[in-house]
């Protein structure tokens, strides 16, 4: 649940990291910069079986959504994100861990958050990244 703190001026503040960073806008502009990475990516295309690349595209951005204080879509939609499980059909190396590192890098320095937010987002991908490797 989401709640907002009075300001002293009587606006309110944001209480969570996605209302933080711009909300469902941000997370929408990160992972379409993501995914315009991947569809040209030689490396992680071939991990995408789907023709479109949308499907994926909205999985991604309401899992972070999720992750980061926003909406429960993902977890009303699809049930326990289980990302290992999801994953598990595909092998991720060193190699492939790298290129979705490369493609969400290039996506956050283009979404440009501030220092801060960047610095927390980048160090959970690169968690994330490294969790999903099974091979």
């Amino acid at each position: 649940m989401t709640s907002k703190v009075p300001a002293p001026t009587g606006q309110t503040v944001p209480t969570t990291f996605y209302e933080a960073v711009g909300g469902e806008a941000t997370f929408d502009r990160l992972v379409t910069a993501f995914y315009a990475q991947v569809a040209d990516d030689p490396i992680m295309r071939p991990m995408y079986p789907e023709e479109d690349l949308a499907p994926a595209a909205r999985r991604l951005k309401m899992f972070l959504e999720q992750y980061w204080g926003g909406p429960h879509t993902y977890s009303e939609e699809r049930g326990h994100p289980r990302l290992r499980m999801r994953h598990a059909p595909f092998t991720i190396g060193v190699r492939e861990r790298d290129a979705w590192l490369r493609c969400m890098r290039h996506a956050m320095d283009e979404v440009a958050l501030p220092e801060e937010y960047d610095k927390a987002m980048w160090e959970y991908m690169e968690r994330a990244a490294d969790f999903m490797r099974n091979a």
